[in-house]
């Protein structure tokens, strides 16, 4: 057995400067785009207490945050906070150009109820319609809507939540869930029902439904949990008088992250792989089953798309019968297929950047399964095979080898054992010398790849996967275990199986994260 080391892929920021950590990039020098000359425009909703701990919170990263630990390697991996417009080259007003407050009281006559389904629905629907209705009606241009929730709404607005009896609203249940799917195909002639059936089209989740609630309408979110922000302040406190969560050696690491997404979210692209092949356009294709409709065989299906320029766009695909019980996998129909690509390659050619209109030089799907022959074919109906090279690669996490490494460290990040020319095992977690430690409680697992359909070299599928995992705009670190296509496609999955969609044109992946 022979293994080879990819090295660190570096990316790419301001100036043309490249480094290989994300943090490093944007202290030194800057990020990608320049990001426009006013800061962000944010906007805030949440109660008064929320938005006071908001404001508090963005005058905090104005100065650097820094971790007061003794430990030098702690140190590398958790490298300080700057502050915001020392990072990021831009303002960030900790006074929003926008707020909308929401009652407690309010809050709190939604997020007792008895009935889940109710419960989150009209909680999301305090939030949702309170940002539509300042889309509608105010001037004021917002770039990215802070989306402040207090804890119990994380603790009650999700699908296995249950209120205590002591603080529950009972509500008279007039629609089955059963009922309710049914009405879905088959509206009722009475508007009342249809009414009553609409918060069961959508699954109890407040992060997954808010978002699809908004999709289409220009509105990107940060949703912040206060104690993410707030954590040593009363209300979040044992009773002991400690933090029931334990953040204080992670304020720098939240500030980036925060600060990181919200730049990406107001337009702004922080940085993209410095050795990126032009051309090159990457899709991951992603599958949640759908039982709105009572049948197990139906499931969503959503293509995310990466261009060379770091950028991601999301379709969705049509809900169909994709998924097979007995095999537990998921497969398109031709005309299915054909229908994701050709969306794909149409958007490819319309990107501001490909000045010349062209279709991607190599295209490549990532998924967790095979791609069968009808599958496969419709991808092909797609493309023109003299201007594009079409792959199919199956990524998935393999649980069964380990690699064990003399020493006190893990195997090195980049690792790879390529076992014959269409297969091979990369490890896109370990030991990162730059960090001098390893980010993770495991021994590093690796990924197991297979070119599934199509021909390029192994080594090209493997590097290409490792400067994948440096492309998560939702997290400001070092690197990921998996690449983009696939790390938010279970995420995206859930957005668009949330409730039905108003929308089914493509749109930046910054609405979905």
């Amino acid at each position: 057995m022979k293994l080879i080391h990819f090295s660190e892929p570096s990316l790419l920021f301001r100036h043309d400067q490249s480094v290989e950590d994300p943090r490093d990039g944007l202290t030194i020098f800057g990020p990608l785009d320049k990001g426009s000359p006013y800061g962000i425009r944010a906007g805030v909703i949440g109660t008064s207490i929320g938005i006071r701990r908001f404001r508090e919170w963005a005058r905090k990263i104005q100065k650097p945050v820094i971790e007061h630990d003794p430990d030098e390697l702690f140190q590398l991996s958790h490298p300080p906070f700057p502050g915001f417009e020392a990072a990021f080259r831009i303002p960030l007003n900790p006074s929003p150009v926008f707020e909308i407050e929401i009652k407690r009281e309010e809050i709190e006559k939604c997020l007792f109820l008895s009935n889940k389904h109710e419960r989150v629905y009209k909680t999301v629907d305090l939030y949702a319609e309170g940002i539509l209705r300042a889309l509608k009606d105010e001037d004021v241009k917002v770039d990215v809507w802070f989306v402040m929730v207090h804890d119990d709404i994380y603790k009650y607005c999700r699908p296995e939540s249950h209120v205590p009896i002591g603080q529950r609203i009972q509500v008279v249940q007039r629609v089955t869930p059963s009922r309710a799917r049914r009405l879905q195909v088959e509206p009722s002639l009475f508007m009342e029902e249809n009414i009553e059936a609409t918060p069961y089209l959508y699954e109890p989740n407040f992060h997954n439904q808010l978002k699809a609630r908004l999709l289409g309408h220009d509105a990107p979110t940060q949703i912040i949990r206060e104690s993410t922000i707030a954590h040593r302040e009363l209300d979040f406190l044992n009773k002991l008088g400690n933090p029931r969560r334990k953040l204080d050696s992670l304020q720098s690491r939240i500030a980036w992250n925060i600060s990181t997404a919200a730049f990406y979210k107001a337009g702004g692209r922080p940085w993209k792989i410095a050795q990126i092949r032009k051309g090159v356009c990457y899709i991951g294709l992603a599958f949640k089953q759908d039982g709105r409709g009572g049948d197990p065989r139906s499931a969503c299906c959503a293509a995310q798309m990466f261009l060379d320029s770091g950028d991601g766009v999301v379709f969705k695909g049509a809900v169909g019968p994709w998924y097979s019980p007995n095999r537990g996998e998921f497969h398109l129909s031709r005309k299915a297929a054909q229908k994701v690509v050709s969306l794909a390659i149409e958007t490819y050619k319309n990107d501001p950047n490909n000045r010349d209109q062209c279709p991607p030089k190599e295209l490549f799907l990532h998924g967790r399964t095979m791609f069968n022959d009808k599958e496969w074919a419709g991808f092909q109906d797609s493309i023109d095979s003299t201007k594009t090279n079409l792959v199919g690669v199956r990524i998935k996490t393999e649980k069964s080898l380990k690699l064990y490494r003399l020493g006190s460290h893990p195997i090195l990040r980049g690792m790879a054992y390529i076992q014959d020319t269409r297969t091979g095992y990369l490890w896109t977690s370990g030991f990162a010398p730059r960090l001098q430690t390893y980010d993770g409680k495991e021994v590093p697992r690796p990924m197991h790849i297979n070119i599934c359909r199509g021909d390029v070299a192994i080594s090209t599928v493997m590097a290409d996967i490792m400067s994948l995992t440096k492309l998560n705009y939702n997290a400001c670190k070092f690197g990921g275990g998996s690449p983009v296509t696939l790390r938010f496609a279970d995420a995206v999955g859930e957005i668009l199986t949330a409730g039905p969609l108003e929308s089914g044109a493509p749109l930046s992946f910054k609405y979905y994260i």
